[in-house]
């Protein structure tokens, strides 16, 4: 699926070429960051303006937009999606509009961003991020949630996604947060032995609460019912880091 970059170019620059793998990992980021000067750090639950922030699979952009509300910028994130920008406006009512307030902050938006792929991205690749976030990953409805069939794409794309992550993420402090519905069948993704496998190590896990990330609105993104929310019953943020020995 095509990559497209949307975001405005304020706040942020580009390079063409990435860095080599033993360059210093401060001189492997770009310094798209801008915080400004004088501004004070504002936070939202486990989110900082202060962190570099990379969130992806969003459905209408919407835990996006709720973090920037908060932190009164953007500049700080880069917000990506499967979607290209025709999928947002046919699936979302509110997807396209969520977009460009994000970019009139400062955001910069990937759109048709497969996330098993996405430290191949001639942009990602370029950067380090303090936070990098994944929203409940689901490869969407081909068989019903508990067949076995179903539970591997969705522990494929996992896979994929830690991969991907874990090449994007600061070494010093860097978080993946999984956001992933508790009990059966999910409980069978085993998110933290997969993590384990590839080198991350469990750094804590706590209930998500949604009603504390005012204007966020889940959406089941598949199907003809792409738009309406799904039932979340109880979930858990899952936060890797990157394990000493790795």
């Amino acid at each position: 699926m095509g990559e497209e970059v949307t975001g405005k170019e304020e706040g942020y620059r580009t390079v063409s070429s990435s860095p080599s793998e033993d360059q210093d990992e401060e001189d492997a980021e770009v310094n798209f960051f801008m915080s400004g000067e004088g501004n004070r750090e504002r936070r939202i639950e486990h989110y900082s303006s202060s962190q570099r922030i990379l969130l992806v699979g969003e459905g209408d952009f919407s835990f996006s937009l709720c973090l920037a509300r908060a932190f009164a910028s953007a500049r700080n994130m880069v917000a990506t999606s499967l979607d290209t920008q025709q999928e947002l406006v046919k699936k979302y009512s509110n997807g396209i509009g969520n977009v460009r307030e994000l970019e009139e902050m400062g955001c910069v938006v990937l759109c048709g961003l497969d996330a098993t792929k996405m430290s191949q991205h001639f942009f990602l690749r370029t950067q380090r991020f303090d936070r990098i976030v994944y929203n409940f990953p689901h490869v969407g409805f081909i068989y019903p949630e508990a067949n076995g069939c179903q539970i591997k794409l969705n522990k494929r794309l996992v896979k994929g996604f830690l991969a991907n992550a874990k090449v994007l993420l600061r070494k010093e402090g860097g978080e993946i947060h999984i956001t992933h519905k508790d009990g059966d069948p999910y409980s069978r993704w085993d998110l933290v032995k997969k993590a384990e496998k590839m080198g991350l190590a469990l750094h804590e896990s706590m209930p998500f609460c949604k009603d504390k990330y005012p204007g966020y609105d889940n959406k089941r993104a598949h199907g003809s019912s792409a738009d309406s929310p799904f039932k979340l019953g109880d979930c858990t943020i899952f936060k890797f880091r990157i394990a000493h020995s790795s």
